[in-house]
């Protein structure tokens, strides 16, 4: 599956109205309308703030006063297009006095998200199941050395009281022989399913 690395953002001028395109990664569908609801309220002396977003748990799309399907539709359809997941467009415009009319709204609203995604850095992402590993000082040599002969990656270290790992498997891999593996030195605990873009980790 496909998405952004990081945000993206850009401006084009079409007829004297700015159009500003900003792109987000989401994980689901309450992240995605957070991100629409700050950018709306950031931007909300702008004439319109139309949105796409396409996330692990559903899509939709806005057009936020614009003509119905003139701008939060072809948006999405850029997104389709591109075979893109976990992504939010937010396309911000100012209205410049001229009218485009419905046909000109769909092609600069399109435009904008193609221009946006031309600058982007387009990333393979995976789902992997995540658990929090919390054990004792001590037993950091051996929980790493179970960590490395089950094909599990370490997303985060935390040294307090305890070590506790922030740590992912692979979807389709079993945790449990690990988890019988450590379960005198270890506690294991499942966190959620995330996609994640690991190549450089695998």
């Amino acid at each position: 599956m496909k998405t952004i690395s990081k945000s993206y953002q850009v401006e084009l001028e079409i007829k004297k109205s700015q159009f500003i395109c900003r792109l987000f990664p989401a994980k689901d569908s309450a992240e995605a309308k957070e991100i629409i609801r700050t950018i709306s309220t950031k931007y909300n002396d702008a004439t319109h703030n139309c949105s796409a977003y396409i996330v692990i748990d559903g899509e939709a799309y806005d057009d936020d006063g614009e003509p119905s399907g003139t701008a939060g539709k072809p948006m999405l359809n850029v997104l389709k297009k591109n075979n893109l997941n976990n992504i939010v467009a937010i396309v911000t415009r100012y209205f410049g006095g001229i009218k485009l009319g419905a046909g000109g709204l769909v092609r600069a609203y399109g435009k904008s998200v193609i221009e946006a995604l031309s600058i982007s850095d387009i990333v393979e992402i995976e789902e992997y199941k995540t658990y929090e590993l919390s054990f004792d000082y001590f037993n950091i040599k051996t929980i790493e050395e179970y960590i490395r002969n089950y094909n599990i990656i370490i997303l985060n270290k935390e040294f307090s009281e305890k070590v506790n790992y922030k740590i992912a498997i692979k979807k389709e891999e079993d945790i449990e022989p690990f988890k019988e593996k450590s379960k005198k030195t270890a506690k294991v605990e499942f966190l959620n399913n995330e996609y994640l873009n690991l190549n450089a980790k695998d």
